[in-house]
Order: structure tokens, then sequence, then C-alpha cells
């Protein structure tokens, strides 16, 4: 645990809200955030972003911000740049891993040439006729928004009618989309906090995946922590899906997302740096798991704004 005392944070913002389709989750962790910090007597105050109030930002005087943005311009490198043009420490990954991290092709791409295991894609605009698709990659395929979270726009296609359709609903929310082979099996996420891997959930979703209202709705998703795995095998998935986070150039903290397939093998999806942080989220859960309080994770996270050499 971290040996940072409340003063050597200062004045701390919690940007929260902002402008993406996840914008009503992200109030949730600001909310969650503000009240734990304020349980570590730490001096804070939260900041609702707008586009709207974006450079009021440069009218508040605060030492630090703890982002609690999720999405378009809290997870792409968007407020992160801003920040350090205001030479404010932030916490979690810098603008540049942000924005490869809230691209789930470049993520893969990375993946794929180092030797990462991730599913087979292409990517599909307007142009792209279904035939192309199906030429490339055999359905099952999940077809998402390159730039979304919270499986926002993710649709599960097992036909051919269906892929228009698919690609449709998921430019509704950016102009790429990611077809992606369909990987059969189990749901696992990882939580990574300062270059430690907390333990693995398992998912167990009441819905055909992990979708949006499995995540924030469902009062029958299950979720297995300690995830059931032999500790060997644990360990080794551990140890990738760390090896994975730094690829991207991803720190301080976050949420990589894989699937384990019927023979065992690991396939990784992608990887969230500003994860939800309340109560009921991952991130949380695993650290309870691990004996870290949710007021402990959050002090923790808070503290990957000190390292600021990372910031110049």
């Amino acid at each position: 645990m971290t040996n940072a005392k409340v003063k050597d944070f200062g004045k701390v913002l919690v940007l929260m809200g902002g402008w993406s389709a996840e914008r009503e989750i992200s109030l949730n962790t600001g909310d969650a955030v503000l009240k734990a910090l304020k349980e570590n007597n730490v001096d804070c105050e939260g900041f609702d972003l707008t586009r709207e109030n974006l450079e009021a930002l440069q009218r508040i005087e605060f030492d630090r911000a703890f982002i609690a943005l999720h999405g378009v311009g809290g997870e792409d490198g968007f407020i992160q740049n801003f920040l350090e043009s205001l030479n404010i420490p932030y916490t979690g990954s810098d603008a540049s891993a942000s924005a490869i991290c809230i691209n789930k092709a470049e993520t893969k791409s990375i993946w794929r040439d180092m030797g990462i295991p991730t599913p087979d894609y292409v990517i599909s605009d307007s142009n792209t006729l279904e035939d192309s698709v199906i030429e490339t990659i055999q359905l099952p395929v999940v077809i998402k928004p390159v730039f979304e979270g919270s499986s926002i726009g993710i649709r599960i296609v097992r036909n051919q009618d269906q892929i228009s359709p698919a690609i449709e609903n998921a430019m509704s929310y950016g102009k790429e989309v990611l077809v992606e082979s369909f990987v059969q099996g189990s749901e696992y996420t990882v939580g990574i906090l300062q270059g430690n891997v907390l333990p693995m959930i398992r998912l167990e979703p009441s819905n055909e995946f992990y979708d949006y209202d499995a995540k924030y709705h469902s009062h029958e998703t299950l979720y297995h922590c300690p995830c059931g795995l032999e500790a060997e095998v644990e360990e080794r998935i551990a140890t990738l899906a760390l090896k994975s986070f730094s690829l991207t150039g991803a720190t301080g903290w976050g949420r990589v997302d894989l699937m384990m397939d019927e023979f065992g093998k690991p396939w990784f999806i992608e990887v969230n740096t500003v994860p939800g942080m309340t109560d009921h989220s991952l991130v949380p859960m695993a650290a309870k798991q691990a004996g870290i309080s949710f007021q402990e994770l959050v002090l923790e996270i808070l503290t990957t704004s000190l390292n600021k050499n990372a910031r110049k």
C-alpha cells in the first residue's frame, strides 16, 4: 500500500461526467471516489465536466486531478493532454497510452504483433459490404464500436442478415466498427494496480454476454472471485494480463478483459484505463478480495498522480 500522506496530495479535483455515452456511469464513479477521498480526509471537490465548462478548469486552483471520466473525452487522451497543458498531474495512464487503449483495434494490433492472443478482427465502416466481412472472419462475430466502453453498441452476430443492422447500430457511436471473431467460453477480468495484479474475476452474466444491462441493471449477473481457476493457471494468465497492459503503455491502474475458450486458452479483448469505481464495480471487487478496502483503493489510485516524471 501507499506510504503517501494526505498532505502530499494538496487540493484534488475529481473530474466526472463528461460527454461520452458513459456519462451517467462516470457520475456514479465520481461520486463514489469523492466520498472515499473525503473519508480519507483528502482536500477534494468534484467537477462535473462538460464541453461548455472545460475552459473553466484553467481558472480553478487545484494541485492534481482524479480522473473519473469514462469513454471519449476521458479515456482517450483528451483530458490527459488538457491537464498536461496546465501542468497538472493526474491519475492513471498518460495521454498516449489512453489514446491507444480506447482504440480497440490499435490495442489488438499491438497485442497481435507482440504475441498476445487476441481474436481475429477487421475494421468496418459505412463502405464495408457484408460479404467482405464474412470472407475475412467466419460467423459468429462480435460487432462493436472501436472507441466506446461499457459494452455500449455491442452485438453478437450469428446470422449474415444480422451484420448490417449490427454495424449500423455500432456506427451510431462512431464511424469505425470492430468486427471480431466470437470466442465461446467464460469471461474474465483482471484488475491492475501499481504494477500488481488483483485477483481475477469470472463473470457469469444474466444475458448472452456481459453487456450494458448485465453490468448496470441486472441483479442476476454473478461474479466469482476467487475465479475458480487453479492457482498456477490464474498466475499464468495474470502474468500475461499484466504484460498485455504494459505493452499498450498503460500505467498506474486499470483493467484487462479476456475470454477463456473451451480448451482453456485465454483470448485478450481490451484494456480499460479508467474502469468503473463504485462499490459494485469490478476493480473494487477484486481489491476487496485482496484485502484492500474501497477507501484504500481510491487512495492508492490517487497516488499514481504523484509520478510527475510520467507527465513530462
